[in-house]
């Protein structure tokens, strides 16, 4: 089990990505577009810069959502490896069942 503290840092990070957002995909539009001015390519540069390093989306990391475990995680339900397995065989999971032939 991940220390709580770990955990509660993903969902810092998760809220400030949230929060930025918007912000963060205005300056690099400016960045981006052949239209715009030197200056004011410059002026986003510095801009997006100064915004947090964990508003930055690729800081996030995929967690279990039970256990915190990071390595193992299966994205389509939200959990690792581990839980996932205990969960399809005791039939928590629907539309899932364990392979046997």
């Amino acid at each position: 089990m991940a220390k709580e503290s770990l955990k509660a840092k993903e969902i810092k990070r998760a809220k400030l990505v949230a929060k930025y957002a918007d912000k963060r995909a205005e300056l690099k539009k400016i960045i981006n577009s052949q239209t715009a001015d030197y200056e004011a390519k410059e002026a986003a540069i510095i801009a997006l810069q100064k915004l947090p390093l964990n508003s930055n989306p690729i800081r996030l990391h995929n967690r279990c959502k039970l256990t915190g475990r990071p390595k193992g995680y299966m994205r389509t339900f939200g959990i690792s490896r581990i839980n996932f397995r205990e969960m399809a065989s005791k039939g928590l999971i629907p539309g899932v069942k364990k392979a046997s032939w």
